[in-house]
């Protein structure tokens, strides 16, 4: 299925059953004290047995140290590292190295003179998420179902390789592929029906909106 498509913030098995059946092809793992979406490495790792071989799972951390980071990749074992904070390009490069996996680096974006952040990045990063600017009294960098003006994005280099996140639900991801055709879509209070609780049935209707969206667009 293109775009990717990743179900972020998963903590129980019925909600990467979901995922999965809808044919996500990244599932989403937090670690971050202060989100309602945060999970135990521990728990992260028996989860993420039933996407091994059918989707990517992503372990998500906010300017985590070696320490924090080595306990996940561990428990774990994730395909893909995503930075969340403030991460600077060496410590997205430090963190690569380090691991030897694929790094995915976020960036807020609000108006277009943000995705200047993008270039030092480059060649650095394999993939971006451009996520919406959180609003000032937020305590958390995602999640905050907030949208950016899509159309920012349509003018980015082609070789960008990114996932759209903020604000994204079934009822608007048709909107946002036919506004920026982003190579990859990151949802998370989108599919729940309260903070951290994933809904089964919303997970299905956003998988299901993005292929009848990428139906319509082909037919």
């Amino acid at each position: 299925m293109r775009p990717d498509v990743k179900i972020c913030g998963l903590k129980t098995a019925d909600a990467i059953d979901a995922a999965l059946a809808g044919g996500a092809s990244h599932v989403g793992f937090i670690f971050f004290a202060k989100s309602p979406r945060t999970i135990a490495p521990e728990e992260a790792g028996r989860l993420r047995e039933a996407a091994r071989g059918r989707a990517k799972a992503v372990a998500v951390a906010v300017d985590a140290d070696d320490a924090f980071l080595d306990g996940i990749v561990a428990a774990m074992r994730p395909d893909m590292l995503q930075l969340h904070g403030q991460e600077t390009p060496a410590r997205v490069a430090e963190v690569r190295a380090r691991y030897r996996l694929p790094v995915m680096k976020a960036l807020a974006i609000s108006e277009a003179a943000d995705l200047a952040g993008i270039a030092p990045f480059l060649g650095v990063a394999d993939r971006f998420l451009f996520d919406a600017k959180p609003p000032k009294d937020a305590v958390l960098p995602g999640g905050n179902g907030v949208a950016f003006d899509w159309r920012l994005l349509a003018t980015l280099d082609p070789g960008v390789d990114y996932m759209l996140s903020g604000g994204l639900d079934a009822a608007n991801v048709g909107d946002a592929l036919r506004l920026a055709h982003p190579p990859g879509l990151d949802v998370s209070s989108g599919v729940e029906s309260a903070p951290g609780v994933k809904d089964t049935g919303l997970i299905a209707d956003f998988l299901n909106a993005v292929r009848a969206a990428r139906a319509g667009e082909a037919a």
